[in-house]
């Protein structure tokens, strides 16, 4: 939870200043008057207001927690960035020097924390909310990489008639690839099975 204490000409004034600093709206905050202001006597006196607001925690601050305390258990030097949050989504990336370590084979570390990070956050939130996590950007990395496999794959597919599945990935990766072939003209995207085993297969697209 973040915390900070700021002065104001008035109570409301004080209040203002905290939620801009702590980038909140009232209803997110707990808020406690230290002093009131005080007008004193021809100046001789007078006193701001002190107020104490102090964020509270939501279930994206759960999440972020878990991890923290996954990676301190690893002894890894490295911890979490928030790069941008809103009600729905949060993303953040891990920094530091053992950030690297945190990715895995083909991202299988990375998507694992981000999984069950997830679990935690949305066992506590009364709306979906999603973690996304990134260290050393591989996630842009991994995108160009899949989206140019994509491509490979439709025009193999495409030549020889013969489909194509993909090994399971978490959904934002099949997104990638639903989203780069879909305006291919000869083949088609679908995905099947479970999570988190559900997967992407590329068949020529339907006469």
């Amino acid at each position: 939870m973040r915390e900070v204490t700021k002065y104001g000409k008035t109570v409301s004034a004080a209040i203002s200043s905290a939620l801009e600093e702590l980038n909140a709206t009232i209803d997110q905050v707990e808020i406690k008057v230290i002093e009131q202001p005080r007008r004193g006597f021809l100046g001789i006196g007078a006193k701001k207001a002190l107020v104490r607001v102090t964020l509270n925690k939501t279930a994206i601050d759960t999440g972020i927690e878990y991890l923290k305390n996954i990676v301190n258990k690893m002894c890894l030097s490295a911890h979490i960035q928030i790069k941008e949050k809103n009600d729905r989504v949060c993303y953040c990336q891990f920094v530091g020097q053992d950030a690297s370590k945190l990715i895995g084979t083909h991202g299988k570390t990375l998507n694992a924390l981000q999984f069950l990070a997830n679990l935690v956050i949305n066992k506590n939130a009364d709306h979906r909310m999603r973690l996304m996590i990134d260290a050393e950007n591989y996630r842009s990395i991994r995108k160009k990489s899949l989206a140019a496999l994509a491509e490979r794959i439709a025009g193999k597919v495409a030549a020889t008639g013969k489909p194509y599945r993909f090994k399971p990935m978490p959904s934002f990766e099949r997104k990638i690839i639903h989203s780069e072939l879909s305006g291919h003209k000869e083949i088609e995207t679908h995905s099947f099975g479970e999570e988190p085993n559900r997967y992407v297969t590329v068949v020529p697209r339907s006469r």
